[in-house]
Order: structure tokens, then C-alpha cells, then sequence
């Protein structure tokens, strides 16, 4: 296996987040393969996670503080004031040095691979000089989330000029091929742990994975467990997580009655600890590319209920064999969903062994293999 020079670039690469996760997860895997990998945050992080406890790659950070928030003035006075200005220069000057750091960072080395890990790093990659260098774009959502942001038009912008551009899932990369993309192919994020243990599926909790903010749409989850449980009121909610609409849950778990059983469990280390302790691992979202909690619980052998959201979905939880997908949406839906795990052990036991095989192609020497070959492409 040739040892190559490899650089994980992204926006902010140390919040507590999936698609962070993810690359925190490949670089310490190509490192321990005696790559020489950095990994590379713009921004630093307002709240940064430390991910691991002993990392075997470079950690570096471009910009000296966590980025604004977003500013428009109200008058024309206001835009020319001086205090204004100031900070607009100080921002270009920060912006120029971070810039001039990493083309410092890569000059240093012959040749080697640039993983960028979103669009936007890609749009402010352009200014930096890395010619001698491959790239390979990244996108760690789907293509209908694309279509809802910036991201499609900055991915047809900016990704076809690099090696290649992964995607997630084959229907995800097949609709940027209908797009003209024509790098796209298809690389699955790998699981953040080796999946030695398993749950036992009898401890009657339901969990939820994720940030608490609105796009995970726990007020749905909240309404689905109320009614799911008015029949089996032992069983409980545990999420994990931390975000901005903790109180507004816990307000919605009171008024429906819920509150004594809903477990608020905040930021957690161990997440395969805590998988182990989940009887069904329930996925509420707006939206979703290919969420890492569904295949996190699979490994695990925990059944996943969730809305059918995109084709990442669909790959992960195959419907009526390791889980149960519902329309997007359908509360009622998957409340009936929920019940019916709930109340029945073998269906619980039978989805989990499946589930456990079926994204056993997910850890992580088997998604390391996948990236090699990709290098190795990329290098004839």
C-alpha cells in the first residue's frame, strides 16, 4: 500500500456533529494505516468536542476565531461607519492569513490528496494554490437538502474540476449525474466504533440521536411516544444530544403528559455504550442524506424506526426486514410504528439480527479499503 500524503479539509471540523465525526473517524483511520494525514478546520469551533483521546493525525486550525454571525447593515451610515470598517479589514486580513497558512501546509509536501469535506470549503479553497495536489469533494447530505441551500449550485460549481466527488448513496450520486456531474460516485461514511457488543432489546427505552434543534423535529417523536405509550406506559424516551429547543421539549413532554418518562441525557461519550442500552432508535427529522445514528444503532442490533427521507435512508433501514419506514411527516403513522415494535420482542429481535449484518459493510477497515481503491483509481 503506497503511504500517502492526505489532507481532510472542512469548515469547522471539531463541533459535536456527524459529518465532523466522520472525519475525525477516516483520518485516525488513515493514520493508523501509516498515512501522513492532517486534518484541517477553517474556522475553530464555538463549542468544540474532542472526539478522540489520543488522535495519530496532525490537527490544524486556520482561523484564529470561531466564525460571526451574520451581519447586514440597516442604513447606509451604518455600513460606512468606522467601527465597521475596521472589522471588515480585520476580517480580510484574518481571511488572507488563514489562506496563506494552509498554501504553507500544502507546499510542504511533493503530492498527495486533498478529502474536502463540504462545498463551502471547497468555494473557499479556490483562492489557495495546491495544483501539485488531487481532490476529491465530499457531501455528507442528500440531494433533496442540496436542492434546499446553496450546496447543489456551489457542487456544480466547484466539484467537477476536482477527481472525484463522493456522495453517500447511489440515488443520491445518480441525480448529480443527471446534474452533468461527472465525477460522482458513492462512498458510505463508516461506523466511529468496532460494533463488539450488542443490545439486548428488553430495557423498553426508545432513543433519538442528534443535536435538539428544529430540523430533527422532536416535537413529532414526542407526539409519536405519547401516543405509542398510552397502552404501554413502562416504556421511556432517552435523547442524546444537546441544542437550543431543550426547554421547549421538555415544556412539550410535560404538556402531553410524557415528562416523568422522557430522560434528557445531553452529550455522551460512549455512544455504542449507549445504543446498548435502546430497545428501537426512532428518526424524526425534516431531513436527512444518510443519517450515521440509523447505522450506528444497526450495528448494534437495535431496530430503527424513521420517516422515509432520501435514498441514504433507504439503504440503511430496509423496510419490513430491519426496520420500519413510514412517510415523511405521518405522525400517526409512526406512532403505529413505534406500538408495534414496542409490543412485540421477537419483531424486535428478528429486525436486529438483520440489521446487524446489514451494515456490517460499514466498519471501518471495509470503508478504509473502499477509499484506497478510490486513491488508487484516482493515481492511474
Amino acid at each position: 500500500m503506497k503511504r500517502r500524503n492526505l489532507f481532510l479539509l472542512g469548515i469547522d471540523v471539531d463541533s459535536m456533529g456527524g459529518s465532523q465525526r466522520v472525519l475525525h473517524t477516516l483520518a485516525q483511520g488513515f493514520a493508523e494505516r501509516g498515512h501522513r494525514v492532517e486534518l484541517i478546520g477553517i474556522r475553530p469551533s464555538p463549542e468544540p468536542h474532542a472526539f478522540l483521546d489520543a488522535p495519530a493525525y496532525r490537527r490544524t486550525t486556520l482561523y484564529r476565531t470561531p466564525a460571526r454571525p451574520a451581519w447586514r447593515a440597516v442604513s447606509f451610515a451604518e455600513r460606512l461607519s468606522p467601527e465597521r470598517l475596521r472589522a471588515a479589514r480585520a476580517e480580510r486580513q484574518e481571511r488572507e492569513r488563514a489562506r496563506e497558512r494552509l498554501a504553507r501546509r500544502f507546499a510542504a509536501v511533493r503530492d498527495g490528496m486533498v478529502v474536502i469535506g463540504s462545498p463551502w470549503a471547497a468555494a473557499w479553497l479556490q483562492a489557495v494554490e495546491w495544483s501539485h495536489l488531487k481532490g476529491i469533494g465530499q457531501y455528507h447530505e442528500s440531494f433533496h437538502q442540496a436542492c434546499t441551500s446553496e450546496n447543489l449550485q456551489l457542487i456544480l460549481r466547484h466539484y467537477p474540476a476536482l477527481e472525484k466527488a463522493v456522495f453517500l448513496s447511489e440515488p443520491d450520486a445518480a441525480e448529480f449525474r443527471r446534474r452533468r456531474l461527472p465525477n460522482a460516485t458513492v462512498l458510505p461514511n463508516p461506523l466511529p466504533f468496532a460494533p463488539t457488543g450488542r443490545a439486548s432489546l428488553d430495557t423498553r427505552r426508545v432513543g433519538a440521536v442528534g443535536r435538539l434543534e428544529a430540523v430533527k423535529r422532536l416535537d413529532r417523536l414526542l407526539d409519536a411516544f405519547a401516543a405509542a405509550t398510552a397502552a404501554q406506559p413502562e416504556w421511556e424516551l432517552h435523547l442524546f444530544g444537546d441544542g437550543p429547543l431543550e426547554q421547549e421539549l421538555r415544556a412539550r413532554a410535560e404538556t402531553l403528559g410524557i415528562a416523568g418518562r422522557v430522560h434528557f441525557r445531553g452529550s455522551v461519550r460512549d455512544m455504542a455504550a449507549a445504543y446498548c442500552e435502546l430497545s428501537v432508535v426512532a428518526l424524526t427529522s425534516e431531513r436527512e442524506g444518510r443519517p450515521m445514528a440509523l447505522a450506528e444503532a444497526s450495528a448494534l442490533g437495535v431496530p430503527c424506526v424513521s420517516f422515509d427521507l432520501s435514498g441514504g435512508v433507504r439503504e440503511l433501514v430496509r423496510h419490513g426486514r430491519t426496520g420500519t419506514l413510514v412517510p415523511p411527516g405521518d405522525t400517526g403513522a409512526f406512532a403505529d410504528a413505534l406500538g408495534e415494535l414496542m409490543a412485540d420482542d421477537a419483531l424486535r429481535e428478528r429486525y436486529g439480527c438483520a440489521a446487524r449484518e446489514h451494515v456490517s459493510p460499514l466498519q471501518l477497515p471495509a470503508v478504509l479499503d473502499r477509499w484506497e481503491a478510490l486513491f488508487e483509481e484516482i493515481d492511474r
